[in-house]
């Protein structure tokens, strides 16, 4: 995104007082398109953890499918969210983790509507029994989703996140077995490549990671595929990959559906990636308090620092006016963040950031300012500003 573009964001936002954060509307759409461009006619199921704003995720899925792709339907992730989605209208809401929250499991249990558009997650017999025991009665059968580990072992290194201990054909088809006796309905397998979707690829160590991961999960999940169906006949869902892995997961026979959220919003996680041409589209705009020193000017708090190792890659970027950057010795604050590089800046003036990931910054703001190609601006609400914290 060019200074331009974040300067239409800054005019179309005059009369508002910072903090606040601001989507630029044709950049999102840029980026759906070219999601759905990736994805080569495979559905994408909208990552909700990713968005964290219905009308964001209504304006996606609204869309719908085409003949050349499109979005269909949302990965959850909390049940309580879940059924929430439900109840303002979603119908087919996959939840990426598993749940053990007995109050919402319940309220599944007792409504047929929500049975029906919600798929629950599970990697273990365990979550199966909680489920059963919350829900409190045999008469219904949830619908379940297999989390079959995708990370790539070489030896005693495991290159991945931590998700299921479900990893190899057997061990999913005992899974697949063990929730159907205890009356599920099995109606999916999901592999999640996070060291393949997660990763910038500039790195020729990281591309090799990647090519042999792609190459050992499409294997494994083959095998995995035919196990389960053993067990349980077709599967209605198979779902792979994330913004950053969708070439790899498409490509892969058996996947049906993809997932992406962050590729709609592009944080500055997904700035070193080659397989595509990120569009920054949502930032956020502090107000400067001091100019404490000649070449510093201090705003307003900016302390939004992102989930995952510490380290410099979750702190927030200044990007607007250009040159400016954070003190080593203080960093982003929590009431206030000092800038290098400050120049011209005056009390008052503005400083525009992007955020390391994606929609953990709605969870600190209660609106979005969407403003579209023309200047003009909407303003909605995040999960926040509804009243909604799902942990």
């Amino acid at each position: 995104m060019t200074d331009v573009s974040i300067a239409g964001l800054h005019a179309a936002t005059a009369d508002l007082d910072p903090p606040l954060a601001a989507l630029d509307q044709a950049a999102l759409q840029a980026n759906a398109a070219d999601l759905v461009r990736r994805a080569a006619g495979v559905p994408i199921r909208v990552a909700s953890k990713s968005v964290r704003c219905r009308a964001v995720l209504e304006e996606v899925l609204g869309s719908r499918l085409t003949a050349s792709g499109g979005f269909a339907g949302i990965m959850g992730y909390a049940l309580p969210e879940a059924i929430w989605l439900v109840r303002q209208g979603a119908r087919d809401v996959l939840l990426g983790y598993p749940s053990v929250h007995r109050a919402a499991l319940a309220e599944l249990g007792e409504d047929d509507l929500l049975r029906e558009s919600v798929t629950l997650m599970v990697d273990d017999t365990a979550q199966l029994e909680l489920i059963k025991t919350a829900v409190g009665t045999d008469r219904v059968r949830p619908r379940i989703c297999l989390d079959v580990d995708a990370s790539l072992r070489i030896g005693p290194l495991h290159l991945g996140v931590r998700r299921s201990p479900i990893r190899t054909p057997d061990q999913a088809a005992r899974l697949a077995r063990a929730a159907l006796d205890r009356g599920f309905e099995v109606v999916g397998v999901m592999t999640y490549e996070a060291q393949i979707a997660g990763l910038p690829d500039t790195n020729p160590a990281v591309r090799l990671v990647k090519r042999l991961s792609a190459a050992e999960i499409a294997t494994r999940r083959a095998k995995v595929l035919d196990a389960v169906r053993s067990v349980v006949g077709d599967l209605q869902i198979v779902n792979s990959g994330g913004s950053g892995s969708i070439e790899v997961s498409v490509s892969s026979p058996g996947v049906t559906e993809v997932t992406s959220g962050s590729g709609l919003y592009v944080p500055t996680l997904f700035d070193g990636y080659r397989s595509f041409t990120p569009r920054p589209a949502l930032y956020f705009a502090e107000p400067v308090l001091r100019r404490p020193a000649r070449d510093i000017a201090t705003v307003f708090s900016g302390g939004y620092i992102a989930s995952g190792p510490a380290g410099k890659s979750r702190v927030p970027k200044p990007v607007w006016p250009s040159g400016l950057r954070l003190i080593g010795t203080e960093g982003a604050g929590e009431v206030q963040t000092p800038l290098a590089g400050a120049g011209e800046l005056a009390i008052g003036d503005r400083v525009w950031f992007r955020h390391a990931k994606a929609g953990e910054l709605c969870e600190r703001f209660e609106t979005l300012q969407i403003v579209a190609a023309d200047g003009t601006r909407t303003t909605v609400p995040t999960y926040r500003g509804e009243g909604q914290n799902f942990g």
